[in-house]
């Protein structure tokens, strides 16, 4: 049995690869904001830490949580989406909770997370989106957004470097039907979770670092 850390599992993707993992037979750590999530997270059967991963406080209890844990697989899945284009500026807080929880609350997660991970020569995916990938931006619409996985996707390359025993990476999700994909996405949450699980079973040290789409198609010119 494998033991399976998701950080961010209230809802949507998160709490999807809670159900996928225990339904696999194996345990499962999730942390959730509050109550709403709790029940709905422990309803899947995870044992349960509540942790805002946008409250640099918050965050820096969770070492002491997962004290004497080797993790094989953990996630961090959190996030929101700040809409807006390039004509007009974010406000600064806009820019600040989208930031605090895509990319400061993914840096300050790791170095408590990745030693676990490594303790168990395990994997570390951190759900990124497309919409951070330079090499293909098509639009400024969501820029906001868009900085701030492009900023995690350099986060996880650079953190790989510490953790060498563990593999890091970022992976794209896909246009996923979600309160925060919308409900004309094409990619169920099952299908995408199911094709990432599929995905993160696959990495090898070869992998470590990299940014990939849901199905496993490394992104080229990140």
């Amino acid at each position: 049995m494998s033991v399976v850390l998701v950080i961010g599992a209230s809802r949507g993707i998160g709490l999807e690869f809670v159900r996928q993992y225990t339904e696999a037979g194996d345990r499962v750590i999730a942390t959730v904001r509050d109550a709403a999530g709790r029940a709905r997270a422990e309803a899947q059967g995870a044992e349960v830490l509540t942790v805002d991963v946008s409250q640099p406080a918050s965050v820096s209890g969770l070492a002491w949580q997962l004290d004497g844990e080797k993790i094989d697989t953990a996630l961090y899945v959190a996030g929101v989406y700040a809409s807006g284009t390039a004509r007009s500026p974010p406000t600064r807080e806009l820019f600040d909770q989208t930031l605090h929880t895509n990319v400061l609350g993914a840096m300050q997660v790791l170095p408590q997370v990745a030693p676990l991970v490594e303790a168990a020569q395990g994997r570390f995916g951190f759900i990124s989106s497309g919409m951070g990938h330079i090499g293909s931006v098509e639009s400024s619409q969501g820029w906001t957004y868009r900085v701030s996985k492009a900023a995690l996707n350099m986060a996880v390359a650079s953190a790989q470097h510490d953790y060498p025993a563990a593999i890091l990476v970022a992976l794209c999700p896909g246009w996923v039907r979600t309160d925060l994909g919308g409900p004309n996405a094409p990619l169920s949450a099952s299908d995408s979770v199911r094709a990432m699980r599929a995905t993160l079973a696959k990495l090898t040290p070869a992998h470590r670092g990299q940014f990939f789409h849901h199905d496993g198609r490394p992104f080229a010119g990140w």
